[in-house]
C-alpha cells in the first residue's frame, strides 16, 4: 500500500473528512515520526509496533563477485519491530486463508 492509497482509504472510511485533511494527517504523522527517529529516539505505536534505529559501525566489507574488498562507512538503519497484536493478527489472517486454499484444493 502506498502513501496515497493509504489515504484514499483512510478517506472513504472518515466520511466527514475531506482528502485534503486525511493527506495533511497522515503527512503530519508521518513528519512527526522522521523527526522524533532523527533525534535518535525510538517510536512505538502499541499493538502496532515500533521503529528505531540501529547503528552498524564502519567495517571492511567485500565484493561477492569481484572478491574485492571495500570500505563500508559507519550509518544508520531503520529497525521495524511488529507489536504482538500486529504479529498475531498477520499469522491468524495468513492461517485462515491457506487453510482456505488447502480446503479448495
Amino acid at each position: 500500500m502506498t502513501k496515497s492509497e493509504l489515504i484514499e482509504a483512510l478517506a472513504k472510511k472518515q466520511r466527514h473528512l475531506t482528502l485534503k485533511d486525511v493527506d495533511l494527517a497522515v503527512g503530519c504523522i508521518i513528519e512527526h515520526m522522521c523527526q522524533t527517529l532523527i533525534a535518535n529516539d525510538r517510536v512505538e505505536v502499541r499493538g502496532f509496533g515500533a521503529f528505531s534505529l540501529h547503528y552498524h559501525p564502519a567495517r571492511v566489507g567485500r565484493n561477492p563477485r569481484t572478491g574485492e574488498f571495500l570500505n563500508l562507512s559507519a550509518k544508520y538503519l531503520l529497525h521495524f519491530k511488529p507489536g504482538k497484536e500486529l504479529r498475531m493478527r498477520v499469522n491468524q489472517f495468513r492461517l485462515v486463508r491457506q487453510i482456505r486454499k488447502e480446503d479448495q484444493n
